[in-house]
């Protein structure tokens, strides 16, 4: 398959890497339709992290599942999907209290708890800026959503970029009626801010020094 691979600061490439399989009961392969490029992934391609050539990028992705694993249970071929950036197995203590971002089984890396498709230190997992994803843990890290093909680019946000804001918002406890300000109208910036007026905020200043980007917070 054609993924985006990382050759090493300020270069990449799409390359021929190898199709992923089922390595475990649990996983499935996903057919990606959509994958996003994070300010996150631009700290490996700017150099500042020790991420090594050959990551292929991509953890923000959605796809159809095209091929299903023998102990999976809620998703099936042909389902339409989201996974969260997260790579969490769902049963681990962390994962239990809710941190799935600490997941105490899916990293092999000393000292590291937690993972990630696509992303140095945050273990073996494939990222999705490709044709294919293997997805670990498919019936935790697969959201169903509707059937068709409409609100990709609405739907594809759940990967990380709105649920990222709305934790944020939720992290300063917007109540009804407050005011509140948030500093940088980036993609997550902007879904903080959407985040609060969900949560009832009666205004939200937006602060940043970019002109687009304050011009999609006034949209």
């Amino acid at each position: 398959m054609k993924a985006v691979v990382y050759k090493g600061p300020f270069s990449v490439a799409v390359e021929e890497v190898p199709d992923p399989k089922i390595e475990h009961p649990n996983d499935v392969i996903v057919r990606i339709t959509s994958s996003c490029i994070c300010g996150s992934d631009l700290h490996m391609y700017e150099g500042r992290t020790a991420a090594e050539p050959g990551i292929v990028f991509g953890h923000e992705n959605m796809g159809i599942v095209e091929e299903v694993g023998q102990a999976v249970t809620t998703i099936r071929k042909g389902d339409r999907v989201v996974m969260p950036f997260n790579v969490a197995c769902g049963f681990c203590k962390n994962c239990v209290a809710g941190f799935t971002g600490f997941c105490l089984t899916v990293n092999p890396e000393p000292g590291f708890a937690g993972g990630a498709y696509g992303y140095v230190a945050m273990g073996p997992y494939t990222g999705g800026q490709a044709e294919y994803l293997r997805v670990p843990y498919a019936d935790f890290n697969c959201l169903k959503l509707p059937e068709g093909t409409e609100f990709e680019d609405d739907f594809i946000l759940l990967a990380d970029i709105f649920p990222t804001g709305y934790h944020g918002a939720e992290l300063a406890d917007v109540r009804p009626g407050e005011s509140v300000a948030v500093f940088g109208a980036g993609p997550v910036g902007l879904m903080a801010a959407y985040s609060c007026l969900l949560r009832g905020a009666s205004k939200v200043f937006v602060v940043d020094r970019i002109k687009e980007r304050l011009d999609k917070a006034r949209e």
